[in-house]
């Protein structure tokens, strides 16, 4: 049974995936961003991409159920469909990168495309045009592609989405009901490439156990102290995570 649940990991393996599990949903809890840019650079090292990508897929799509009914209401859904469109470009071509580029060059380009949107996120730039839909569609497609191949779509949506001048409760429901629409693109694209398998399914349960715990910790830090200190304490976690999890450094995870 156990041997089920570890997915084929030896023991160190399993352990190491689910303190990163752990803390990509500490991250998360505590600042709302950060879980696929620390779980896959660091997963993928151990696992490979095309295990780490499809398993936080389906962990986070769970995490993330509870904040769809209320998301959903509020949602402005012709702009969040406008966007999903570009999504549908980008996800199978993001797919087809993670199945079709061999392990070691995938991973160099999720630990370099985590160090640019890591960058981007530091800036603080936002958007603050007119949101027009070719634009939108183009944000779809970056962050459908990001998705696609690194499970990593979400700081081109935020970037874009909040520098608008609409309420802060109208943003991120149409960014919550945007990922919502976009996992369902990325489900599919993944089932017809294969990989959802026995061993990615097998990591489920304990990652996403892992995951939750992590999650939770960080609601109650952040209820404690606020987002001002753990922003910056996710941004040096997910540095961490790009730059450790550079193919050059495996001797140190092996």
């Amino acid at each position: 049974m156990l041997s089920a649940l570890s997915g084929g990991l030896g023991p160190a393996q399993l352990g190491f995936v689910l303190a990163v599990a752990a803390i990509a949903g500490l991250s998360r809890g505590f600042s709302g961003f950060g879980a696929a840019l620390i779980f896959m650079p660091l997963a993928s090292a151990i696992v490979g991409p095309k295990v780490a990508a499809p398993l936080l897929l389906i962990v986070d799509a769970v995490a993330a159920l509870s904040l769809l009914p209320d998301a959903w209401r509020r949602a402005d859904k012709a702009r969040v469909f406008v966007m999903a469109g570009g999504a549908a470009i980008g996800v199978p071509l993001g797919t087809a990168a993670l199945i079709w580029l061999d392990r070691t060059t995938m991973r160099w380009l999720i630990s370099g495309v985590t160090c640019a949107l890591l960058a981007l996120l530091i800036s603080g730039w936002r958007y603050h045009g007119r949101p027009r839909p070719w634009a939108t569609v183009l944000v779809g497609t970056a962050s459908g592609l990001f998705s696609g191949a690194a499970g990593a779509g979400g700081p081109p949506v935020i970037a874009y989405w909040l520098g608008s001048p609409e309420p802060r409760a109208a943003i991120r429901a149409n960014i919550v009901a945007y990922f919502a629409v976009s996992t369902v693109l990325s489900i599919i694209s993944y089932s017809l490439g294969g990989l959802f398998t026995w061993h990615v399914l097998a990591l489920c349960l304990p990652v996403g156990l892992a995951y939750a715990l992590g999650l939770q910790l960080g609601a109650r830090l952040f209820r404690l102290a606020g987002d001002a200190g753990f922003r910056w304490v996710s941004y040096a976690l997910i540095a961490g995570a790009g730059i450790g999890s550079l193919p050059l450094f495996d001797h140190l995870l092996r």
